[in-house]
């Protein structure tokens, strides 16, 4: 789907930039017109990732603030977490440009009448524009789809904010007279925005799981599919021999079983993981594990499910898990 944004988009750029080029205004030597159509298309890039980024740090903070019964899956921040580090990346680019374009302004390098000036910054504009146009609709989507009111009102003041900011500053910019003084108008809006910025990026760390928890959580989950796969070796040999195995050996050792020699440890600590035979249809694993898998705290106190198999849920610790066996007679309550 990307490969049909970015061909009308690279299309679109290129009508910019020869229509800037071709305008009979444009009074800037050919050097300075390539350096500033990079700045202006480098900061648009920027500003985008910017104002999402803050949208999208703020969107999970609403979702992780505002309860909801219907929707109480936390998941594990996928995009919180490149929204920061979006942010990390984009905001000094877009700040340190938009600096260098200003600086331009204020030296005569580039003309208040420039038409890379002029194009550039309603194609910036347009960009917005579009953006804005997409959040909002899957934002009304969202609540037409029986999101809670209160969410959706949140969400939508802040697509109106962010968007609002942007297209103010940007009208402003493009009118402006004198560029050869510093306009507090462009003072405020830097500082301000910059204030934003600043303090989505530290509310963010406070809803978004540590890096530790992450990697904890990623290994509890590698030894749980461990155990998912010894279970269905399990499964194979009952199935050929009527009978558990009485240990795992027995099981490795089956030439009618499949058993990738990883799956008998904790991928990180390498420790065995233990079956345990309880009686002709019983069995279990036990290993220890790094986190609590039904009810992780990821640093906001926010619940997060890990496995959809309840029978693999399982506390922080050595613990053993039941094991399934498929073709075991199923009795009726």
């Amino acid at each position: 789907m990307m490969s049909f944004l970015i061909l009308p988009g690279i299309v679109l750029l290129i009508i910019f930039i020869v229509l800037a080029l071709r305008d009979g205004n444009n009074n800037m030597s050919n050097k300075h017109n390539a350096k500033y159509a990079f700045y202006y298309l480098l900061s648009l890039v920027a500003l985008v990732f910017t104002a999402l980024s803050v949208g999208m740090i703020a969107f999970s903070i609403i979702d992780k603030t505002v309860a909801d019964v219907l929707n109480n899956f936390i998941g594990h921040d996928s995009q919180l977490k490149f929204a920061i580090s979006a942010l990390l990346i984009a905001a000094p680019i877009f700040y340190l440009i938009s600096g260098l374009i200003n600086q331009g302004r204020r030296s005569g390098e580039l003309d208040k009448d420039s038409a890379i000036r002029r194009w550039l910054t309603y194609l910036i504009l347009f960009v917005s524009s579009l953006v804005v146009l997409g959040v909002l609709i899957s934002v009304i989507n969202a609540f037409l789809d029986g999101e809670l009111t209160a969410r959706f009102i949140l969400k939508a003041a802040t697509v109106f904010v962010i968007s609002a900011a942007v297209f103010y500053f940007y009208f402003y910019d493009i009118k402006r007279e004198e560029a050869d003084k510093k306009d507090p108008v462009v003072k405020i809006f830097f500082f301000a925005s910059l204030a934003v910025v600043v303090a989505a990026f530290t509310a963010s760390w406070f809803f978004v799981e540590a890096p530790q928890a992450a990697r904890a959580r990623l290994l509890d989950q590698a030894l749980t599919n461990n155990i998912y796969s010894l279970e269905s070796a399990v499964n194979t040999y009952y199935d050929r021999h009527k009978q558990l195995p009485d240990n795992l050996t027995e099981l490795a050792n089956d030439p009618n079983v499949y058993l990738d020699a990883a799956a008998l440890i904790d991928p990180d600590t390498k420790a065995a993981i233990v079956y345990n035979r309880l009686s002709d249809e019983d069995f279990e694993f036990c290993a220890v594990f790094r986190l609590d898998s039904a009810a992780a705290d990821n640093g906001s106190g926010a619940r997060t499910v890990y496995y959809p198999d309840n029978n693999k849920n399982h506390k922080a610790g050595y613990q053993c898990l039941k094991g399934t066996l498929y073709a075991a007679p199923k009795l009726l309550d």
